[in-house]
């Protein structure tokens, strides 16, 4: 039996699509991948920030028209890069165990982040919460692939930053500091510092009517990350959040509760409001914190963004 996986060509995304088919070979002895790699619009315009040229769809179009018209039978991405409404036909046919959901901060050894005068990110939301942790420090807007944003910390002239802010998950997958000794990493506490939505874990998406790749899939989905992330993106569709709105959420799920706490920020002047919400369905939880974020100025501020 042979299965063919699409991914993008950077060193995480490949990362993530050679450890889906480790787990699928686990799962299926003898089951034959092969990796077909894509180059997204995403992956070719990188001067620009993401809010400028098209959002979250950016890095899974090319894959979904391959998918949908059968060239591959399914395509791996990060969860937090997918749009909540996913293309007729399509489905997300497992959601593995959830990696380190956290933003980790990235300086030169020796260094301290509070002392940070330049922070680099590509993420809106980064940049509302850096903005109000460092109000005096200029934030920049970098593109590129993990270890390209990495090396800004010790690039030269006015690409060099103090301090830059990527996931954790995408540091450890790619073992960075194994790769160098002149950075330090310092994870950020969830709590005080939202991640994005679907943070940390990945997502496979396949054919909604294909029953024998979604059966293949089946041992690798994990229902408690499933429901964190579902209840996280129920949120981010009840606000209509994409890369234009600096938005976080974070579930965890414990003896059959799940906690949310979710946020709605701006990236200039590091406003932001927030709450959290108990519930026990993943799809509904997501819409009365959006309610009580809304509520509490998130409509203002969203309004202030949109005009």
């Amino acid at each position: 039996m042979r299965i063919r996986i699409g991914t993008r060509g950077s060193a995480l995304a490949l990362w993530q699509a050679d450890h889906v088919a480790a787990r699928l070979r686990d799962a299926h002895p003898g089951l034959e991948v092969e990796r077909i790699i894509f180059t997204t619009r995403g992956d070719h315009i990188l001067d620009r920030p993401l809010a400028e040229i098209g959002g979250k769809g950016l890095f899974t179009k090319e894959l979904e028209v391959a998918l949908d018209e059968g060239g591959i039978d399914l395509a791996v991405h990060s969860l937090k890069d997918m749009p909540v409404a996913l293309p007729p036909g399509l489905t997300l046919g497992a959601i593995p165990v959830r990696a380190d959901v956290r933003d980790c901060l990235v300086v030169r050894a020796g260094e301290s982040p509070d002392d940070a005068q330049t922070i680099g990110t590509a993420s809106l939301r980064r940049t509302c919460l850096a903005r109000r942790r460092w109000p005096k420090a200029e934030v920049t807007s970098i593109r590129g692939n993990v270890p390209t944003r990495v090396g800004r910390v010790h690039d030269e002239g006015d690409r060099r930053m103090d301090l830059v802010i990527l996931a954790a998950a995408g540091l450890a997958r790619l073992e960075i500091l194994k790769q160098r000794d002149d950075i330090e990493l310092y994870p950020l506490n969830p709590e005080t510092w939202v991640p994005a939505v679907g943070q940390g874990a990945l997502a496979v998406e396949c054919r909604e009517g294909d029953a024998r790749v979604r059966e293949l899939l089946a041992p690798l989905h994990h229902a408690d990350t499933a429901a964190c992330v579902t209840a996280e993106r129920a949120f981010l569709r009840a606000v209509e959040g994409d890369c234009r709105v600096p938005v976080g959420a974070y579930a965890t799920f414990d003896r059959g509760t799940l906690r949310l706490r979710a946020a709605i920020g701006h990236p200039e002047t590091g406003g932001l409001v927030e709450t959290v919400k108990l519930g026990t369905d993943a799809e509904t939880l997501g819409h009365p914190a959006a309610e009580a974020v809304l509520a509490a100025g998130g409509r203002e501020l969203l309004a202030s963004l949109r005009a």
